[in-house]
This record gives structure tokens, sequence and C-alpha cells, in this order.
């Protein structure tokens, strides 16, 4: 199903012995299913002729003890490739999970909402533990009952040899046929989710703007095509599967002939006929049952080959043997050259600059300046092309991205808050958070007195995103998030985007307690009242730091240098005027 060395094929290796057990148990299983053709041929030519009922009872309790066995091994091979599924589930979903929010962020395309990948890992767990495997492992077993039937007679043996090759022609015509079925219906369920997820996502803007019936033509258009899809590949494997099953009983019925006549022609006793029909039936069972499984055969074969490509482009980050100190002392920034995961476009070009423990630097800039691009290298989200980020002169990638994170603060322009409490939202969602350290961080984010008025205070529930809550009060929430256990290092991108004057004033004393504690904040700023507690200015034009030093010093110098463009704009009406005047207001975007 996949090349050597893919990661699925590798956690499926782990289980060898499970496997090696379960083929074991096929081999016995098929050996047993001899005893129900046996039994009908000895009670035929020896039970009824002699009308010994000793012997029939004999043979009927040898016959009840293989069957108890058939049943115990059948059960412990179910038993064992259900444990199998659950192993790779266990080990590999976190996996999926991971590779899936790595893709994410560095920007990756995935089938549809990202989520239709743990779709596809369900096709191949379930796969796994269901009966596919099981009638895949009986395959190479009719061999043995062909060779069984030609023992009896050639001409039994050749009917059911016919009998096979023209069912392995139809499981091959399956597969062909229903390949293209598949991949249509998975390529149009993931463009279907994809549009859900979006009409779910922006509902208010879809009914605000008048586009909600466009969009649910799009979907109901999508829905449409998934159907007759998976209605052309129902149809399909449900005329293949059929005339499989009708094959199988005509071929039956000719051995069942071919015995009959054998008996006429006595060259065959009369048990033959019953236990070549029970063995041709056994041997054409395999094909049957990968047949009706071929559907979820092909899925997980697919599925396979998404996921095997996802881990192999995402693989897990290697673990950190050792565990450093918190930062206490510096951020620095050594000629990072950064661009968008999977773009060549570089948006941060050589950009150089130190902070020590108590400063605040203001990043400000015209709109694609690099700050946003800026802000996620400096936490470690966008890795650099070039260059470094090192917070007490270790780089970023030094720490585990757990492990970091707990040192770092983030409240991006747009604030999501997840579902559950206030109190697990600033948490972090950590187990056995302290209470105290989350009433710590609203305090200093300035929160507190507006979570107390919430219903039920940080035990209030919040709804997918916050929605219950105001912008305003959604950002305030999220910079007690970014507080919460002191991080060395705060970036605050627009901090101050829906506060009003309350919320402003809360949010510089915050700046002004992480600075007091020790700590590193970062502004990407937007307004200028943003920058009242910042220490440094880093201006940024293309990509490239224009500009670094004491706020004064950065600022005081924009500031000499509007008028003179003021009046060359002025002169000259279609210049561009890109100055960025604090007086006016900064714009990052």
């Amino acid at each position: 199903m996949s090349k050597v060395g893919s990661p699925l094929r590798a956690a499926l290796g782990q289980y060898r012995i499970a496997l090696g057990t379960t083929l074991l148990l096929s081999a016995v299983l098929n050996v047993l299913l001899l005893g129900g053709s046996l039994y009908m041929m000895l009670v035929y030519d020896s039970v009824l002729p002699s009308r010994s009922v000793p012997t029939l009872v004999g043979l009927l309790c040898l016959v009840t003890i293989v069957y108890g066995f058939q049943a115990l091994f059948d059960a412990m091979r179910t038993r064992i490739l259900h444990a199998v599924a659950a192993g790779l589930d266990r080990e590999l979903s976190p996996r999926i999970g991971q590779a899936i929010v790595d893709a994410r962020m560095q920007g990756a395309k995935l089938p549809g909402d990202g989520l239709a990948l743990f779709r596809d890992f369900d096709q191949v767990r379930l796969f796994v533990g269901g009966q596919g495997p099981g009638a895949l492992m009986d395959l190479p077993w009719i061999a043995f009952f062909l060779a069984v039937l030609t023992m009896l007679h050639p001409w039994l043996g050749l009917a059911a040899l016919v009998g096979v090759v023209v069912l392995v022609g139809l499981t091959l015509l399956t597969d062909r046929r229903t390949k293209h079925f598949t991949e249509r219906t998975n390529e149009v369920a993931a463009l279907r989710d994809g549009m859900s997820d979006i009409a779910l996502r922006h509902a208010e803007l879809l009914r605000a703007l008048g586009m909600r019936g466009r969009i649910r033509s799009r979907l109901e258009a999508l829905n449409g095509a998934y159907r007759d899809a998976q209605a052309e590949l129902a149809a399909t494997a449900a005329w293949l599967g059929g005339s499989s099953k009708v094959a199988r009983m005509f071929l039956q019925s000719l051995i069942l002939a071919i015995g009959a006549w054998l008996v006429i022609d006595d060259k065959a006793s009369g048990g033959v006929i019953f236990a070549s029909s029970v063995l041709s039936g056994r041997a054409l069972a395999p094909v049957d049952a990968v047949i009706a499984n071929w559907r979820g055969f092909t899925a997980a074969k697919a599925g396979w080959r998404q996921i095997d490509a996802l881990l192999l482009r995402f693989p897990p980050v290697p673990a950190v043997a050792t565990t450093l100190p918190p930062p206490r002392r510096e951020l620095q920034v050594e000629d990072l050259v950064v661009a968008p995961p999977g773009t060549h476009r570089l948006t941060v070009n050589s950009v150089s600059f130190r902070l020590f423990a108590g400063d605040s630097l203001g990043v400000i800039g015209p709109s694609a300046a690099g700050k946003t691009t800026l802000g996620r290298a400096l936490l470690g989200l966008w890795p650099p092309l070039r260059g470094s980020v090192r917070l007490d002169k270790a780089a970023l990638d030094q720490w585990s991205p757990d492990a970091l994170g707990q040192h770092l603060g983030y409240l991006p322009q747009s604030v999501e808050l997840l579902e559950g409490t206030v109190a697990e939202n600033i948490a972090r969602f950590e187990p056995d958070a302290d209470p105290d350290a989350v009433i710590a961080a609203a305090v200093a984010a300035g929160v507190h007195d507006l979570v107390v008025q919430l219903p039920h205070g940080y035990e209030t529930r919040l709804g997918s995103n916050g929605a219950e809550l105001s912008a305003g009060q959604r950002q305030r929430i999220g910079l007690a998030r970014a507080l919460y256990k002191d991080p060395f290092l705060v970036l605050l991108d627009e901090p101050n985007s829906n506060l009003d004057a309350d919320g402003e004033v809360a949010l510089n004393a915050a700046v002004a307690g992480i600075r007091a504690r020790g700590g590193i904040v970062i502004l990407i700023a937007h307004r200028p009242s943003a920058l009242v507690q910042a220490t440094h200015v880093l201006m940024l034009r293309n990509g490239r730091a224009e500009a670094f030093g004491p706020k004064d010093d950065v600022l005081a110098r924009f500031v000499r240098t509007a008028a003179p463009r003021a009046v060359q704009s002025a002169n000259d009406p279609d210049a561009e005027d890109s100055v960025v005047r604090p007086t006016q207001g900064l714009e990052i975007r």
C-alpha cells in the first residue's frame, strides 16, 4: 500500500508479532474449515451404508470440537486486529494532529478543511480493525482448497480454478472501475467540507453582505456533486459485487453437477458431491469477501497515501534532551531573514536588534513592512531562512515548542478564545491550573473586575471563539492569557485595536508591569497610544529596519522629516506619502 520507509508502514511494523499471530490463526482456521467437508463425506460414505449410530455420534462430537476452535480462533484474530487498529490510533492520531497544525502554520495546502485527513486515517483504522485484513490473509489459501479438490478429482479442481480466475478478474475490474469514483468522491467531500466550514465561521459576514444565498448555492452544488459521485461509486460496487455473488453460486452449482456426473460415471463416491460443493465454496469465499470489502480497501489505500504524504512532509519535531533554564536577560535578533512558509518572497530582510530585561519595543511601519512576519519569527512560529532569534544567547529551536511557549506571551491581532471557561482560557487550558496564577494574570491585564461581573465569574463558559463577549472583552481576556505565569517575552500585535479608554489604561499598566518584573515587551503598534510604555522603536519598511533606537530619538527623526516630505507631496499630489507620522497614527497593515 505504500513505499518502504513510510511513517504508516513503520508504525504498522511495530505490530509484526501481532500480525504474524493473525497469519498463523488464519492458517489454522483454513485447515479447520476442512472439518465440515470431511464430516459430510464421512457421514454419506461411511455412516449411512453402515447404519452405525456410535460412528455418527463420534463424528458429530469431533466436528463440534472443530467448529468450537474455529469460533475461538476467529474471535482471537478479530480481537488482535482491533488491538492493532487501536494501537495505530493511539500512536498516529497525535502525530497527524500536530502535522496538520504544522502544515497550517507553514501555509501548506490541505484537502478540504484539513480535518479530512483525520477522516482519511479513520478509513485506514477501520479497515485494519475490520474484516478486510482477514479476507486478504485467506486469499493464499485458495490454492490449498484447489489442491484438495484436485485430489478428489482433477475435473473438480479445474472447475474451481476457472471460478477463481473469473472472480479474481471481477476483483481487478472492481478496483479499476471504483478507483476513479473513490478519488472523485473524496475530492468533492473535501471541497464540500471546506465550504461548510467557511459558511459556519463567517455566518455573520455572509448575512450582512447578502452572500448567504450565493454560498448556499455553491454548497448545494458541491453536495449534489458529492451525492452523484457517491451514487456512482455505490452503483458500480453493487453491480460488481452482485456479479461476483452470482458467479460464485453458479460455479458451486456447476461443481455440484460435475460431482454428480462423476458419481454417475462411478469415478467418485456420493460423499464427494457434498464435499466438493462445500470445498468449492470455501475456495471461492475469500475472493468474494475481498470484493465485499473492496470499497473499504480502496478508501483505506487512498487515505494511507494522504496520511503518508502528510507525515513525510511534516515529521515530528525531535525531542529536546536538555531543558534550558527560563530566559531572564535578553532578546537578540541577528541578521534575521524570513519569508512566509512555502514562498521565496522575503518579508523580513537582515533585521538585527537587541533588547534587555525591562525593555519594551514598538514596531512601526507602513503597510506590508513585515511587522507581523517579524512577530511570528520572534515567537518561533515561522522559521528564519537566515539569521537567528535568541533568548539568553540560546536559539529558539533549543527549546521544544511546548517548553518555549511557557516563556512566551502572545496577543494576536484577531483574538480567538476556545470553548471552555474563562479561567481555562486564561490558564491556557493547563491541567490543575493554580487559581491564584489565573487571577494574578487577570489583575495584571486589568480584566479581573470585568470577569467577576460575568454570570459565573471565572467559571463562565465561553462558546466558540467567545462569541458571547464583545471584541474588547475578548482582547482583554486574551491579554490576561498572554500574561499568565509571567512569561519573559510578550508580543502584543495591535493590542489596543478594540479597546476603549479604560482598556488602554489597563494595557499601558500591563506593559509597565511586564517591564517592572524584568520581562521584554514587543508592541506591534497601530495607534501611537500603544507606545506610551515603549522604550525603543523599530521602524520597518519593505522588510528592512529603517531605524532602531530609543523611542524619543526614532520618533523625533521621523517628525523632522515629515514636514519636508509633506511640502513635496503638496507640490506633487501624485507623490506617495510614505511617511509614518506619529501624530497622525501608525499604520501597520
